[in-house]
């Protein structure tokens, strides 16, 4: 059994993980007895942490919303920083950190007080992110994605407003799986009760999410993983505009190591490959194709070597 101190620690990380445990299973969690979960509980309130108790047969605890910040190494100012900047690293500001910064955002708001909250809001309020011209990023609001990862998180149904590729409102009532972000887009892989089905929705269609209150057992997904089950419906989407096809000379190993899952690179020979990926803009393949940091040809579209010629004339400029 573990000691105290480290098991008020791992109390600590399993109250943020999830919303509510039953009080028989986070004991079970800890290796420990109902009874000995109760003083740890009450060592956490004494130092600071609002854990709320609920009795009876579905008994459990959570950690307050609410309630005081509790007593981390760090100044309301510095809270206030981490929370705008894991939310700028949510949206795509750093590449790769996007989901480990949606969920430190995630327990940082579950127990930041309102007078917080609204510096944090006041804030993005004021802050004007810079563009990289073409087509503005589709509009993500952030109280909505911090609502979805928590369903997801605590395997709640959801219900939102939503609008289809055609336009059309719809309402609709799901069993939120995951969070996969794709460029400048989130997407919720989750299945669809009145459609008896796996989907994926664009988050920036997506309103006024609410949950339930109403859990419900994971089903398992008909895909490897929620990035894969997203990728295959973009592959498969009418929508998709523009087909890239490029030559970069590096070894694929290396390109793929820098492009991810999200375009696939194939072996030419030793120092070069060819590089597919399709994009409803070309803003991002030229992004992209620029942090490979090697030479390259634009096979494919003809717009993409427009733009990118535009874009190096603009850089040679300035």
């Amino acid at each position: 059994m573990a000691n105290t101190s480290s098991r008020t620690l791992r109390l600590l990380s399993l109250l943020q993980t999830h919303r509510f445990w039953a009080g028989v299973d986070l004991a079970g969690k800890l290796d420990v007895s109902v009874r000995t979960l109760r003083r740890d509980i009450d060592r956490l309130r004494e130092l600071g942490y609002p854990v709320e108790a609920s009795r009876g047969v579905d008994g459990g605890y959570q950690l307050a919303p609410g309630a005081a910040l509790p007593p981390l190494v760090v100044d309301d100012d510095e809270a206030v920083a981490i929370a705008v900047g894991m939310q700028a690293a949510a949206q795509g500001a750093v590449a790769g950190l996007e989901e480990p910064a949606l969920r430190a955002l995630t327990k940082v708001v579950q127990v930041m007080p309102p007078r917080l909250r609204r510096r944090v809001d006041a804030l993005r309020a004021a802050t004007v992110p810079l563009s990289w011209g073409g087509a503005p990023a589709p509009a993500l609001d952030s109280a909505s994605l911090i609502v979805v990862a928590q369903a997801c998180r605590d395997t709640e149904r959801l219900e939102f407003a939503y609008t289809a590729r055609s336009g059309d409102p719809t309402e609709r009532h799901v069993e939120p799986h995951r969070l996969v972000p794709v460029g400048r887009r989130w997407y919720l892989v989750a299945y669809d009760l009145g459609r008896h089905d796996w989907r994926s929705f664009r988050l920036d269609r997506l309103t006024a999410p609410r949950p339930t209150g109403v859990r419900f057992r994971p089903r398992e997904l008909p895909a490897v993983d929620a990035a894969a089950f997203v990728k295959a419906g973009l592959a498969s989407a009418p929508a998709v505009s523009f087909a890239v096809e490029v030559r970069v000379h590096a070894p694929v190993a290396a390109v793929q190591a820098r492009i991810g899952r999200w375009a696939t690179a194939e072996s030419v020979d030793e120092g070069s490959c060819l590089l597919r990926m399709s994009s409803d803009t070309l803003d991002w393949p030229a992004m992209l194709l620029g942090s490979i940091g090697a030479e390259f040809e634009v096979l494919a579209p003809t717009e993409l070597a427009d733009q990118v010629r535009e874009w190096g004339a603009r850089f040679a400029r300035s």
